[in-house]
């Protein structure tokens, strides 16, 4: 699991930001904190700190200033910075600091949730360890650049494509249109149609299964798992 840190000046938003993260899956909530040194003691206080989900505007300190006290103090945490500050001039700072990736307020649960499957693929890429040739590199900075969730087209309910979304991640392994619909209660025909689209997306693989005649059925598998 990935634990993270939730800081957020607002209760109220800090416990809706921890409820996104732990839908997320992989994902766990170490903890919130509402101010800078409230954050700085849940680093160093906390058995495990992996990512920090980070508000600038904080009571006591500004949230770039809680990254340089973090690397003063020797955490290389990773950061997302979660805020309304929207000048360029933050932004530029933040990604001189070492934030990965920047969420502008507000978001919808979509825009968190791609930023954090982001933050894990770009995590899977590099457990390798090794040395990285141009390829390599190019493939883990491109996981910090993972697109925010498409808008879904006409006719489609978000809540049926959550619902088969997270049928399909938490799959071990390949699922067809109809063992998805028998798992959802939605039809094959509907499954079928949210898996093309998220197949479209890139957010799942299509792979097909030989039998002994007839034509290969199709299974889709979510795309990290691929």
């Amino acid at each position: 699991m990935i634990e993270v840190l939730v800081v957020d000046d607002d209760t109220r938003v800090a416990r809706v930001n921890a409820a996104y993260v732990e839908k997320v899956p992989g994902f766990h909530v170490a903890g919130q904190a509402h101010s800078a040194l409230d954050a700085l003691r849940r680093v160093e206080a906390l058995p495990r700190v992996d990512l920090v989900l980070l508000d600038h505007y904080l009571p006591d300190r500004t949230g770039l200033e809680v990254v340089q006290e973090m690397r003063r103090l020797g955490h290389q945490t990773d950061v997302i910075m979660v805020t309304a500050a929207r000048d360029v001039s933050t932004v530029q700072a933040a990604m001189r600091q070492g934030a990965l990736q920047y969420l502008v307020k507000p978001f919808a649960f979509a825009g968190l949730r791609a930023k954090l499957e982001a933050y894990a693929e770009l995590r899977r890429t590099l457990d390798g360890g090794g040395e990285a040739e141009q390829a390599e590199v190019d493939r883990i900075f491109s996981a910090l650049s993972a697109p925010s969730e498409p808008g879904l087209p006409k006719g489609h309910s978000p809540t049926t494509a959550e619902l088969v979304r997270q049928c399909l991640m938490k799959a071990d392994g390949a699922l067809s249109a109809q063992e998805i619909a028998e798992r959802t209660g939605v039809s094959r025909q509907t499954a079928q149609r949210y898996l093309k689209l998220l197949e479209r997306t890139g957010r799942a693989r299509l792979t097909l299964k030989y039998g002994d005649a007839g034509r290969p059925e199709h299974r889709y598998v979510w795309a990290t798992r691929a």
